[in-house]
């Protein structure tokens, strides 16, 4: 599957419609993006089981604040509406491939459950 644009406008609704979402707040201008962008629209193609969401920071400024991005790229990921993942920086293949196989083994309930068992 290829990498979706996602707006300020469709993010929750992309959040909410899919179980994975790997979302890469990106600018035209930033050259550590622009080498990452073959890497992030390689793994959307190796799984059409996950979201591959783009977020141009220069377009979508209210998004990219509300996301505290304070550095580009950013690397989020978010497993059943849940931000699990954030990191700066560009990843090289098999970096990306290492945070796409542990979120996907990501025990939503037993995360849960520890957040919980936190708060008591």
């Amino acid at each position: 599957m290829a990498t979706i644009d996602v707006t300020g406008q469709s993010f929750a609704q992309t959040l909410e419609n899919n179980g994975i979402v790997f979302v890469d707040f990106w600018a035209a201008w930033c050259g550590p993006c622009r080498m990452f962008a073959p890497t992030y629209g390689a793994a959307a193609q190796r799984h059409p089981d996950i979201t591959f969401a783009k977020v141009d920071t220069e377009a979508e400024q209210a998004l990219a604040a509300a996301a505290n991005i304070t550095s580009i790229p950013t690397l989020m990921a978010f497993k059943d509406k849940t931000l699990v993942f954030s990191q700066p920086g560009a990843l090289n293949a098999t970096g990306l491939e290492e945070v796409i196989q542990a979120v996907k083994n990501l025990d939503m309930d037993k995360l849960r459950a520890e957040a919980g068992h936190q708060r008591t």
